[in-house]
C-alpha cells in the first residue's frame, strides 16, 4: 500500500485532481508547485495513445521526470487500448492510481488484478456513449469510477450535461452496495458546473483549462471547486 492512496481522500467532500494536460508542458515542476500550493488534492494524467482515444498525449517518461518534483499523488488515467501490458512501466514511474477503460482491449479482470498486484489503486472509465451498467459487474473490485462528461482525446472541451443521469446513477449503486468508491469526473468541469456535478454524485473534479488557465489564478480555481462540497451529500434526484 502506498502513502500516496485514494482510498484515504474523504468521498464526503469535494477534492480536485487538475489534469496536467492544461499545464505549460515548458515549466512543468513549475506549474506542478503551483497547482500543489493553490490546493490541489491530487494531479490527473491523461495518458493517451492515438488508438483507443484520437490523441496522443505524453506517457512513462514524462511521468518519472515529474515524480521527483511533486509528492502528490498521481492519478493515471490510461486512455489506451492495452492497459494491462503498461501497469507496471506505469507503476514503476511513481504513478499511485490507474484508471482504464471499460472499453479497452484487455480483459477486465487481470486488468485490475494486475494492478492491484503492483500496489496501486484501481479505478475505471467510460465513454459517454458506454452505459453505466457496463461497469456495474466490477464495482466491488475498483475503488473509483471516471464518468467522462466529454468525449475522450482533446481538452478544453464542453460539459456534456446529459451526462448527469450516468452519474447519478453509479452513485445509486455504490450507496446501495455500500462501496467505499470514489467518483470522479473529467470534462469541461470549472466553477460553472462543478456544482451539477457534486448534485448529482460527483465528489472528485479533474478540471485542466479551469484551473491551470484560470484568469483569477489557480487558487481561487480550486476554492470555488472545493465549495462545490456543500451540495455533495444532498439526496440524488432519480
Amino acid at each position: 500500500m502506498t502513502m500516496r492512496d485514494i482510498r484515504k481522500i474523504p468521498r464526503d467532500r469535494v477534492s480536485v485532481s487538475p489534469s496536467l494536460l492544461a499545464a505549460d508542458f515548458g515549466r512543468l515542476d513549475e506549474e506542478i508547485a503551483r497547482i500543489t500550493s493553490a490546493g490541489a488534492d491530487l494531479l490527473h494524467l491523461d495518458v493517451m495513445d492515438g488508438h483507443l482515444v484520437p490523441n496522443i498525449s505524453f506517457g512513462v517518461p514524462v511521468l518519472k521526470s515529474i515524480r521527483k518534483h511533486s509528492d502528490l499523488l498521481f492519478d493515471a488515467h490510461l486512455m489506451i487500448t492495452d492497459p494491462q501490458r503498461y501497469a507496471k512501466p506505469f507503476a514503476d514511474a511513481g504513478a499511485d492510481h490507474i484508471t482504464f477503460h471499460v472499453e479497452c482491449s484487455d480483459d477486465i479482470y487481470a486488468t485490475i488484478e494486475t494492478i492491484r498486484g503492483l500496489g496501486l489503486t484501481v479505478g475505471m472509465s467510460l465513454r459517454p456513449g458506454t452505459p453505466a451498467k457496463a461497469l456495474f459487474p466490477y464495482l466491488d473490485l475498483i475503488d473509483l469510477v471516471l464518468v467522462m462528461t466529454v468525449e475522450p482525446g482533446f481538452g478544453g472541451q464542453s460539459f456534456m450535461v446529459n451526462q448527469m443521469p450516468k452519474l447519478a446513477e453509479f452513485k445509486r449503486e455504490i450507496d446501495a452496495r455500500k462501496l467505499n468508491v470514489h467518483l470522479e469526473v473529467d470534462g469541461g468541469i470549472d466553477e460553472k458546473t462543478v456544482g451539477t456535478t457534486a448534485a448529482h454524485g460527483g465528489n472528485m473534479m479533474v478540471a485542466g483549462t479551469a484551473v491551470f488557465r484560470h484568469p483569477q489564478g489557480a487558487e481561487y480555481a480550486i476554492k470555488q471547486l472545493h465549495n462545490a462540497s456543500g451540495v455533495l451529500n444532498d439526496e440524488v434526484a432519480s
